[in-house]
């Protein structure tokens, strides 16, 4: 059973206090939440499910596009001003540590009121039982350093009257999302100028802001429910597959790498239900092509399937290879096994287990063998971990390496909104990174020892594929972080 609690004398204060003070927002605190619903819009694709609890007036889920706006709050008068505002919402009046829903979500916001809650872990163990284990809960709350400002907004009724409540910091909303069996994804702090205000906010938010993080008015965390079963108060549905019903498909992108294809199958262990092989041959000048139609005639047990790519690039390679796969499970093998095919058994691991759901290999962990990787290269990619985490909030130590693995619902929900970046990336690795950011999924480094090729030499081109890099990080900074 989720945790729970009887309403207290304090919830009974904020519901009067937000009756009586029940009246349409004063002109800047409409804009205040006009700009929240731009960072909230970069966060929820249009065609979600969304719940959000303390609605209010409604003003916020007014700017959310979404196929399905539900609002909960408190206050049966901010109700009635909900349901005027935003017509085409369903709203309910109730406390949201009761949550009288029998339904679940896509996206659960909590916008600037959870420091009115009685009990936040109560009320963060009850939000469990409206998730599937694909829903994020999206939570923004004021900047501690930014209370004299609010305190002083609030004094000259410039965002509508407030009664006494916490100030919580984002290490206790952390903390609280733990204990309540939340997983953290990320925390973006957000806006230095707290109202949409055409070019300057513009100027100030998206340009500045960024660069000036401990100074920004609101954070946002980004959350999903813990798969792991733990002391969950709250079981989530069972509707992911346990890991020896799920399958796999391995797409391997090969250029001049004839030496290495029947290695690619003999070394890599079966998983799951059944392990599938796509080669995506790419215009080599060797015989790849003839030698993988070889292994595919000398392998028949195993599920191979073979292709020559229609354009050009790994990215062009893989996407073409994941348009035949079948199953569960997307991965990437290199044909230059430099990242051990062995090792991939961790990737599968990460994903059924729940501990993430998109798994990077990453190369700069473990010690690697002498002719591995150039000195310049390993700092190039240090630099380039560095710069990624930093514009998408989550940890990722290593963007470079080849071997990528994420489930094929993912992707083909990542492929649908792909409009957003564009085909920019002829490598492939960023158009899965950056697509799996936007989809809020919770990334992490799975790290393997690098070993020296065993055949042929590399198709990279230090230089001018280093340039390329480079701008596909400025690319991805006008995308993900100055936005």
């Amino acid at each position: 059973m989720p945790l729970s609690q009887p309403p207290t004398d304090s919830s009974q204060t904020i519901r009067e206090h937000f009756d009586q003070f029940a009246q349409p927002l004063p002109g800047l605190a409409r804009a205040y939440r006009r700009l929240l619903a731009h960072y909230y819009s970069l966060l929820i694709p249009v065609d979600a499910t969304v719940l959000e609890i303390g609605c209010g007036s409604g003003e916020l889920l007014k700017h959310i596009p979404a196929k399905r706006k539900v609002g909960v709050d408190l206050s049966i008068r901010q109700i009635e001003l909900a349901r005027n505002n935003v017509p085409d919402a369903v709203f309910i009046q109730s406390d949201g540590q009761s949550l009288p829903l029998d339904e679940t979500f896509d996206y659960v916001v909590i916008s600037d009121t959870i420091n009115f809650v009685d009990d936040v872990q109560v009320l963060l163990s009850r939000i469990r039982t409206v998730c599937t284990p694909a829903t994020r809960l999206l939570i923004n709350i004021p900047n501690t350093l930014w209370r004299p400002g609010f305190a002083l907004a609030d004094a000259i009724n410039l965002r509508g009257a407030h009664p006494h409540s916490s100030w919580l910091s984002h290490r206790d909303v952390h903390n609280l999302l733990t204990l309540a069996n939340w997983d953290i994804i990320k925390t973006q702090p957000r806006a230095l100028w707290p109202f949409a205000a055409g070019w300057f906010e513009r100027t100030i938010n998206r340009s500045i802001a960024p660069l000036l993080p401990w100074l920004c008015v609101t954070q946002f965390i980004v959350a999903r429910p813990s798969l792991s079963d733990g002391d969950s108060e709250t079981p989530l549905p069972a509707d992911l597959k346990s890991p020896h019903e799920t399958s796999v498909t391995i797409v391997v992108p090969a250029r001049n790498e004839s030496g290495n294809i029947e290695a690619a199958i003999t070394r890599t262990p079966v998983m799951g239900a059944w392990t599938e092989f796509i080669f995506v041959e790419g215009g080599s000048k060797d015989d790849t092509w003839e030698e993988i139609q070889r292994v595919q005639r000398a392998y028949p047990d195993v599920r191979i399937k073979a292709i020559q790519q229609t354009g050009k690039g790994k990215g062009n390679a893989v996407r073409e290879g994941y348009a035949l796969a079948e199953g569960d499970i997307l991965m990437i093998l290199d044909t230059d096994l430099t990242m051990p095919p062995e090792e991939l058994p961790k990737y599968f691991h990460a994903l059924t287990s729940g501990h993430c759901e998109f798994a990077n290999g990453c190369r700069l962990v473990y010690p690697m063998d002498e002719h591995a990787m150039q000195f310049l290269n390993m700092i190039a990619n240090k630099i380039f971990g560095i710069l990624f985490s930093w514009l998408m909030g989550q940890h990722l130590k290593d963007t470079l390496c080849g071997t990528k693995v994420l489930r094929r619902s993912d992707y083909l929900k990542l492929e649908a909104n792909r409009a957003y970046f564009g085909d920019f990336d002829p490598f492939g690795d960023f158009d899965l990174i950056f697509g799996a950011d936007r989809m809020n999924l919770k990334i992490r480094d799975i790290p393997i020892r690098y070993r020296d090729r065993t055949y042929g030499s590399t198709n990279i081109n230090r230089w001018s594929h280093g340039w390329l890099l480079l701008r596909m990080v400025l690319f991805a900074a006008r995308k993900l972080k100055f936005v």
